[in-house]
């Protein structure tokens, strides 16, 4: 199946990744786009929700946001004509490997043969995730990232069956929909982006783990230093830039000291087990008052916002 032969797009749960994709997919004004879960609880709201903060801050205009929400269809059950007549499907159900594959099951009972499976998970094998299917070919992974409506970046996970394909035809209706879509050419643990975000909290954690300095400095040190290039500037292009022999020579010294442990920290072990547990208790790496923790969690969007639509 190509592109242009997806016309009607099924979103298999309704929670927070669900908002964000079915905001991504009412983008593209000729798609059908339907989202399924068992009730509709805060569905309508909260999607309405991700397009009024985009008004607020003048991206999006409120009549554009009016006929996005609106195109968005909202069912309860799986023998919908939207199911049976589904081109694509998303699943991005709670991240418990035996409800995915019973999800998948219970999809292939209805949809066509030709129907496109994606699984949006941030850990799980896809690979484990469709091994219950009898099309297993039509599976990919795709890990969209939290918010997924301001987050750009989608990687595209084959599984050891994936179709080249299909793949190929995710990716390509992902860029259509105003993704950065990647692929994954192997189903590894943690992808692409999340090895590299876990190795670096890794370090974070030994670091203060190890008394060289305190969360909020290292939180600093991060932002206000090669963090600020990032976007722009990626590892690999930034290695190539001052020369792969000073690579070498620094990775040469410096690799035997970083961590290397292939356990959680002790000092996150600890953390864990007294219950501070960050946001959710007020206190972990660093103490947070209800004032700091939403500040913090708008701070986010609004910079994502600043940085995704400056120019627009």
């Amino acid at each position: 199946m190509g592109i242009e032969n997806i016309q009607n797009v099924l979103i298999v749960g309704g929670g927070m990744m669900g908002k964000g994709i079915a905001h991504i997919m009412s983008g593209l004004p000729a798609l059908k786009v339907t989202v399924y879960d068992i009730a509709d609880q805060d569905f309508t709201s909260g999607l309405r929700a991700t397009f009024d903060q985009l008004v607020q801050r003048g991206v999006l205009e409120a009549a554009e946001a009016d006929a996005r929400s609106a195109r968005v269809g909202f069912i309860t059950s799986l023998d919908d004509t939207a199911v049976s007549g589904a081109d694509l499907v998303i699943e991005c159900v709670f991240e418990d490997m035996a409800l995915k594959q019973e999800t998948f099951e219970k999809l292939e009972a209805r949809c066509r043969a030709d129907c496109i499976f994606c699984t949006n998970t941030s850990v799980m094998s896809p690979t484990e995730i469709g091994s219950k299917l009898i099309h297993k070919q039509r599976l990919v992974g795709t890990h969209f990232w939290n918010p997924a409506y301001l987050i750009p970046l989608v990687e595209v996970v084959k599984t050891d069956s994936t179709d080249d394909g299909v793949a190929e035809t995710v990716l390509a209706f992902l860029k259509a929909a105003g993704k950065k879509a990647v692929l994954c050419n192997r189903d590894v643990p943690g992808f692409i982006a999340n090895r590299m975000q876990h190795a670096l909290w890794r370090e974070a954690i030994y670091i203060v783990e190890q008394g060289i300095a305190d969360a909020a400095t290292v939180d600093e040190a991060v932002k206000n230093s090669f963090g600020l290039r990032l976007p722009q500037l990626g590892p690999l292009e930034n290695a190539d830039m001052i020369g792969l022999d000073l690579s070498y020579n620094i990775h040469d010294y410096i690799l035997k000291y970083l961590c290397d442990s292939h356990a959680p920290s002790p000092l996150l072990a600890d953390l864990k087990d007294k219950g501070a547990l960050g946001f959710k208790s007020g206190h972990g790496f660093q103490s947070w008052s209800e004032e700091a923790m939403t500040e913090s969690k708008s701070g986010l969007n609004d910079y994502l916002i600043d940085m995704l639509y400056a120019e627009k």
